[in-house]
């Protein structure tokens, strides 16, 4: 994780990470068998990144800022080996250089001109090699595609054009055309909208370009011609979520909220910018959407997979994509006949796709293999190389673990149908545990019926309008979850509260009748019924109606709290 909100991520093909933010720091991370370690840290720049780039044969990356300068480290030794001070404020930055190529040659546009300046890395110089006014407008993204010595360019009124990085001039060896008239490449022109990424396929035979309008357009690159347009609008992610379909239907409450995030999006401007990679196959286009990131297959048109699309509290924006060094010898493939069978099973490579996410302070890593329990059941799958912010520390505070030393650990429900003893978790979920015990000890909860109960699944209560729309927090407003690695839905009599979507937590809970391991980081558990266990049967199989609420109300009398 990073201090601040995490901007870029980009892949080194010698198997390394870079991770940059909007405090202007980079961290180099070193791909290991399974996951990664964390290598070394720069302050790059005071400001915020604004461009992350990495050479073809990932060997040296670049950043750059407003602060009129280009970093330039060496990947594999993490050192910065050169700093260019540019007069102007870069646009965007590209390497545009071969493997074996004598210059290592950087593009940088300016950010208020039309003209890309071409530097050596290795000469040391703040002059360039060559300059030309490549657009009509100032550059606002370029990308190098390496099988055809080819830069693929667009201005702010999304031009797009082709140019060889040696003379800055159109490539016409390259190209199956003439003028652009013969392509699709005033596509983005004639839909009015902008160009925010362009990624090429390792073949170099395709690039995507992803837009504001939400579309993703995938290019022929020798033709110009477009291959296909993918629609990821909001108009159309809600005909999908009323379609019912169960690839792509989320719960209303957490679609509602994933589309107001959206729009936060759409005015935040140092938002990641997202972008559409594709697979060393060329064949699967990758990229992320408001359900999760899409793993679509270019050949048959479908999507093939949906990644983190339980990971409701994420945006995934960019993405970059690790599938091994293809140069390595350990990751040659091994003939059938000489593997022994006795070995582990395991694949030689860890596919990886890195991510970074909508304001927040980490990455995100998705692979293949399952994850491992760790020693410590409190941190889950979370990995801190940095001191979290003080909002995420607070339940784990020195301070916020005193608070849990005054809350009661168990209660007991007298309700109509008898007793139900409660053990309560306040050290894993103080905030659950201190509003749930405040409302006992105020008579918040006497009197109130149990308005749902499902037969095989759950008995709720906690709301005083009885219908399920109601109930409040001690402090008046919805309060946030309080997920815990050890605390989860896997056996039956498991006391958790009730929600309309991510931290949205006010008064009402249900007892669970049996194991509900769906509900795990939707719902916070903060207890479990230790005796009476009869008493919630009994109450689950009372008769109700239709709503699921019974027919004879079934009351909490009222809550015993033990004095702390």
């Amino acid at each position: 994780m990073h201090r601040d909100v995490v901007t870029h991520v980009a892949v080194s093909a010698a198997e390394y990470f870079m991770t940059g933010s909007l405090d202007g720091h980079l961290k180099f991370w070193k791909k290991k068998a399974t996951g990664i370690e964390f290598a070394k840290h720069f302050r790059s720049h005071l400001g915020p990144i604004e461009g992350l780039a990495i050479s073809v044969d990932g060997l040296l990356c670049s950043t750059i800022s407003n602060d009129q300068s280009v970093k330039i480290y060496d990947v594999v030794n993490y050192d910065m080996m050169a700093m260019i001070w540019l007069p102007f404020v870069p646009g965007c930055v590209e390497w545009v250089y071969k493997q074996g190529d004598a210059r290592a040659r950087i593009a940088i546009s300016e950010r208020s001109s039309s003209s890309v300046h071409i530097y050596d890395a290795r000469d040391g110089s703040n002059e360039p090699i060559i300059s030309r006014e490549v657009h009509l407008g100032p550059v606002k993204v370029m990308k190098y595609n390496h099988a055809f010595d080819t830069v693929i360019s667009a201005d702010e009124k999304g031009i797009i054009e082709y140019w060889k990085p040696a003379t800055l001039q159109f490539p016409e060896g390259e190209v199956n055309f003439k003028l652009k008239s013969d392509t699709n490449l005033f596509e983005i022109l004639k839909c009015k909208t902008s160009v925010s990424t362009i990624e090429v396929s390792p073949d170099g035979k395709q690039f995507s370009i992803t837009s504001p309008d939400r579309r993703i357009r995938v290019f022929w690159f020798r033709t110009g011609k477009l291959r296909r347009v993918y629609d990821e609008s909001l108009e159309v992610a809600q005909d999908l979520q009323r379609s019912g379909s169960p690839l792509y239907q989320l719960e209303a409450i957490d679609f509602g909220r994933r589309m107001a995030v959206e729009k936060e999006i759409e005015k935040t401007e140092m938002a990641p910018q997202p972008n559409a990679i594709f697979d060393e196959s060329s064949n699967f286009l990758i990229y992320a959407t408001l359900l999760g990131i899409k793993i679509v297959n270019l050949h048959t048109n479908k999507v093939s997979r949906i990644l983190g699309k339980v990971e409701s509290n994420e945006r995934y924006l960019q993405i970059a994509l690790y599938q091994g060094d293809r140069g390595s010898k350990k990751v040659r493939k091994i003939p059938s006949a000489a593997v022994n069978v006795n070995e582990s099973k395991d694949p030689l490579t860890d596919p990886t796709l890195l991510c970074c996410a909508f304001k927040k302070h980490r990455i995100y890593l998705f692979s293949r293999r399952e994850p491992e329990e760790p020693e410590d059941p409190t941190k889950g799958r979370d990995v801190f190389n940095e001191k979290p912010p003080p909002d995420e520390l607070l339940a784990a505070s020195d301070i916020g673990k005193a608070a849990t030393t005054s809350l009661p650990d168990n209660v007991i429900l007298h309700t109509t149908m008898g007793d139900v003893h409660m053990k309560l978790y306040p050290e894993e979920c103080p905030k659950t545990v201190e509003n749930f015990t405040t409302h006992c000890r105020n008579g918040y909860y006497d009197n109130l019926i149990f308005h749902r109960v499902i037969k095989g699944f759950m008995i709720q209560t906690g709301d005083p309008l009885g219908d399920g729309t109601g109930g409040q927090s001690i402090w008046g407003r919805e309060f946030e979850d309080e997920f815990h690695k050890s605390l989860r839905h896997d056996r039956p009599f498991t006391v958790s509260m009730a929600n309309a979507g991510p931290n949205t937590n006010g008064s009402q809970f249900f007892i669970t009748t049996v194991a509900t391991p769906w509900l795990d980081n939707k719902h916070t558990v903060f207890g479990r019924v230790i005796k009476g266990m009869d008493v919630v049967q009994a109450i689950e199989k009372v008769k109700t109606d239709r709503a699921d609420k019974p027919y004879q109300d079934v009351k909490i009398l009222n809550i015993t709290v033990p004095k702390s």
